[in-house]
C-alpha cells in the first residue's frame, strides 16, 4: 500500500512539473520605469533679437510714449528646475513726447536709446521657463527747445534700476522665444544746466517686449 501511494505521488508530481515550467516560461519580464527626465537644459550662452513698447507712469500732460527695438546677450546656468541668469540688452528707442505746437515753439523730450543688466531666476518646466528678473536700467535722453527757426538741443545720460518677471520658451532645438513685463525708475537730471537750467525729474516707465534668442 505504502508502495502504491509513492509511486502515485511521484507520478503526479512529474505530471505538474512541465505545467508549472510552462507557468513559469510565460510570465512576461517587466521593465523598471525609467526615471523623469528634464527635456531641456538651459544652461548656457544665448544671443537675441527684441522689441517692445514703452510708456511713463503718469497720466499728466507730456506723458512719453513710443517703441524700441534691439538686441539681447545672455547666460543661464540651471540646478535641477531652477535657472539663473544674467542678461543685458540694449535697444534704439523713440520714446517720447512734444509739449507746444512744432515748428513755431515747442519742446521735444525722448529717449533715444535705452538697455539693462539684469539677474534673472526662473523655474524651468522643461521647455517652459517662468523667472523674475532685476538690475540696472539706463537710457540716452534728448531735450529740443525750438522757437521758430531756431532750434537748441541737450543729451543726458540716465541711470536707474528696473525690475519685472517673464516667460520664455523653447519652440525647437536651440531656439526660444520669450515676452516680459520691465518697470524702469531713472534718475532725474538737468539740462541746458550752462544756459537756462530745465530739470526734469525721476523717469517711471512702464515696458514690454517680445524676443526671440538662439541658445549656445
Amino acid at each position: 500500500m505504502k508502495k502504491l501511494l509513492l509511486i502515485t505521488t511521484a507520478l503526479i508530481a512529474l505530471g505538474m512539473a512541465p505545467a508549472a515550467a510552462a507557468d513559469l516560461a510565460a510570465r512576461p519580464y517587466t521593465k523598471a520605469p525609467a526615471a523623469a527626465i528634464a527635456i531641456n537644459n538651459w544652461t548656457g550662452f544665448y544671443i537675441g533679437a527684441m522689441g517692445g513698447y514703452a510708456q511713463e507712469n503718469s497720466s499728466g500732460i507730456g506723458t512719453l510714449s513710443g517703441g524700441f527695438a534691439g538686441g539681447t546677450v545672455g547666460y543661464n546656468w540651471q540646478a535641477g528646475n531652477l535657472v539663473f541668469g544674467l542678461e543685458a540688452d540694449g535697444a534704439w528707442a523713440d520714446v517720447g513726447t512734444t509739449l507746444g505746437v512744432p515748428g513755431l515753439a515747442s519742446l521735444d523730450y525722448t529717449i533715444r536709446a535705452m538697455g539693462t543688466v539684469r539677474g534673472r531666476i526662473g523655474y524651468a518646466f522643461d521647455q517652459v521657463l517662468l523667472y523674475g528678473t532685476g538690475g540696472y536700467a539706463w537710457s540716452d535722453n534728448r531735450l529740443t527747445a525750438t522757437l521758430g527757426p531756431l532750434s537748441v538741443s541737450d543729451s543726458q545720460f540716465h541711470s536707474g534700476w528696473t525690475v519685472g518677471a517673464g516667460v520664455e520658451v523653447m519652440f525647437a532645438p536651440k531656439w526660444s522665444v520669450k515676452a516680459e513685463y520691465l518697470y524702469r525708475s531713472l534718475e532725474g537730471k538737468t539740462y541746458f544746466s550752462d544756459i537756462a537750467p530745465f530739470p526734469v525729474g525721476t523717469i517711471n516707465l512702464n515696458s514690454v517686449q517680445v524676443g526671440v534668442n538662439y541658445h549656445f
